[in-house]
């Protein structure tokens, strides 16, 4: 047995099923172990970054560690967005990357990187394998580490060590998996109990970290009259059909959820880091609760701060409130949500019929056909408004994006990597053309794999969210480098081996959607829709409206001196605003 042997026995002993990345150098040692195994997948990705996020797409579904690998330099370099993406994310990755042998190391020898220097922001921890000898010892810890922590590690494989012969086999041994509640202190809880009880008007702002307590912050919510908004990661967990949920804030989200935490005289943080301070109120008694103790305080002033898991803390805190008896807080939020969800539908509606189309009709319909427990992967930009404000993301459906770094070209590797992690439920990808743009050279991979992924390209031949965020400083759009020229995406999964259909008219939108869901191959819809289709954030302060009306002034004035490309771009917009 050798070293690469060793570390692989290590992964199946952990339960590791599928390593995704491109081989070479150091790696092939491991890589030939895989193929030799029947417990374990290489994964064969076309570009690093796409592997990294595959592994983050599978951590997100199964909980446990994934694992994406690349090569010497270049190789390991590519991984790092994903890896980044994961770590924001607080979803337990590996990264296995090679090394150029030990002696050649600090010569700057062909491909050499400092590896440990330019993964120490990404990884809480790197095992650097030196020798066979220490090789079991910093693989565990590095595992021990990732899985208990939720974090991202790397372990360095130099190509020399891959090959040796393994050692210490007597210190391998089974992984611990902490169990552990984080409970806080009584006196916290009495402080926490006592503010609520002597408060109104409470909100609650809920992070992905409720996951676990759904039920116990639901019981809250209804026993003190408080209206939950959530951050877009935890929008799979707390159903916009709820009573007391009243939806997203933020960039994307909606009046009702602005006003709940903008509005309360008492704002309850409920694990979430929200990192919109301009959407978080700084005069408001806030409690902030938190697994981790640095995120307290980080984005607002926080009158009590607790460090505790969150099932713990609603356990002990609901006896310990009174019920309250004014709803008059919640009950007007919720009706301005019921009201803003009815806008939205009506938005949807397929006789709307513009062209280019609406693409707020193409995730209605989505929404419409997915199974009840499928799996959505939601794109950065504008896509994320289309998706989060008509897909319902309720029952068992989950949904992922880079939610916390904000990255491109997630949706469709984490696509993959969740239908890896379950080939029986239905996985959809909500993109732009721009993201799609950039990780597009894995769907072939895709192909290959026979993975049955859904994909929506919103396309409308620009990066559109970009687009609003120069208007939104008083600039005009810089519309030849906001361009995107495009392929016919549905040509192009048929040329890979998939499948697609373009789409170009109102009535053609539901047979896609229904050709996507029956599809047995990865299929694309190539959505052809309206650039200037304009999505408002929940609350548009001065300098918003400042920067967009100076926009709007210069743009009709290059039009009035001859700039035909803005004044395309201004008529798509009146045409989508007043459809």
């Amino acid at each position: 047995m050798n070293v690469s042997e060793q570390l692989l026995n290590i992964l199946l002993s952990i339960g590791v099923k599928n390593v995704y990345g491109v081989t070479g150098d150091a790696l092939n040692f491991l890589v030939k172990a895989i193929e030799e195994s029947e417990d374990i997948h290489w994964r064969a990705f076309k570009h690093e970054g796409n592997a990294s996020f595959a592994a983050f797409g599978e951590s997100e579904i199964t909980g446990n560690l994934a694992v994406c690998a690349g090569t010497v330099g270049p190789g390991a370099l590519h991984l790092i967005n994903g890896l980044y993406n994961a770590k924001k994310a607080r979803t337990p990755v590996l990264a296995i990357t090679g090394q150029i042998p030990r002696e050649l190391q600090g010569t700057n020898y062909f491909q050499e990187v400092d590896l440990k220097k330019v993964f120490d922001d990404i990884c809480t921890y790197q095992a650097i394998i030196r020798s066979a000898a220490e090789a079991p010892l910093v693989i565990q810890r590095a595992l021990k580490i990732a899985i208990n922590q939720r974090t991202v590690v790397r372990i360095e494989l130099p190509a020399d060590v891959a090959e040796l012969a393994a050692e210490n086999e007597q210190f391998i041994h089974p992984i611990v998996r902490s169990e552990a509640t984080l409970i806080p202190s009584i006196n916290q809880v009495d402080k926490a109990a006592e503010a609520i009880n002597k408060a109104e008007r409470i909100g609650i702002l809920a992070g992905h970290g409720c996951r676990e307590a759904k039920a116990e912050v639901l019981a809250l919510a209804k026993k003190i009259k408080a209206p939950i908004t959530h951050t877009t990661k935890a929008a799979d967990i707390f159903d916009h059909e709820t009573e007391n949920v009243v939806g997203l804030t933020g960039l994307i989200g909606n009046p009702s959820g602005y006003q709940a935490v903008m509005k309360c005289d008492l704002l309850l943080m409920l694990a979430t880091d929200f990192p919109y301070i301009e959407f978080l109120p700084h005069g408001t008694k806030t409690i902030q609760v938190d697994i981790r103790a640095e995120n307290i305080g980080n984005r607002t002033a926080v009158d009590i701060g607790i460090h505790s898991d969150i099932k713990a803390f609603t356990e002990l805190l609901l006896p310990k409130v009174s019920e309250k008896k004014d709803s008059s807080f919640v009950d007007k939020l919720t009706k301005s949500f019921q009201s803003y969800k009815s806008k939205k539908t009506e938005e949807a509606s397929p006789e709307r019929d513009l062209e280019p189309l609406h693409p707020q009709i193409f995730a209605n319909f989505i929404d419409k056909h997915a199974s009840n427990d499928a799996i959505f992967t939601i794109e950065t930009g504008t896509a994320a408004i289309w998706a989060m404000n008509h897909i319902s993301f309720h029952s068992n459906r989950r949904v992922i994006g880079s939610f916390n770094h904000g990255s491109m070209a997630v949706g469709l590797p984490a696509a993959m990597g969740a239908q890896f992690a379950d080939a029986n439920r239905e996985v959809w990808s909500i993109s732009g053309d721009g993201a799609f743009n950039m990780a597009m050279q894995d769907f072939i991979t895709a192909v290959y794999y026979e993975l049955p992924i859904k994909i929506l390209v919103l396309n409308n031949s620009q990066l559109g969210f970009v687009k609003l965020e120069m208007e939104q400083v008083g600039l005009t759009p810089a519309l030849d480098a906001l361009h995107q020229e495009n392929v016919n995406f549905a040509e192009y999964a048929k040329l890979c081996g998939g499948e697609g259909i373009r789409v170009e008219h109102a009535k053609d939108i539901e047979h896609a959607i229904i050709m996507a869901k029956n599809s047995k191959k990865p299929f694309i819809i190539d959505a052809v829709v309206n650039p200037g289709e304009l999505a408002m954030p929940p609350h548009i302060g001065m300098k918003q409206v400042t920067g967009f009306g100076s926009s709007k002034i210069k743009e009709v004035l290059q039009i009035i001196s001859g700039d035909k490309e803005q004044w395309d771009n201004l008529k798509k917009e009146l045409q989508a605003w007043f459809d």
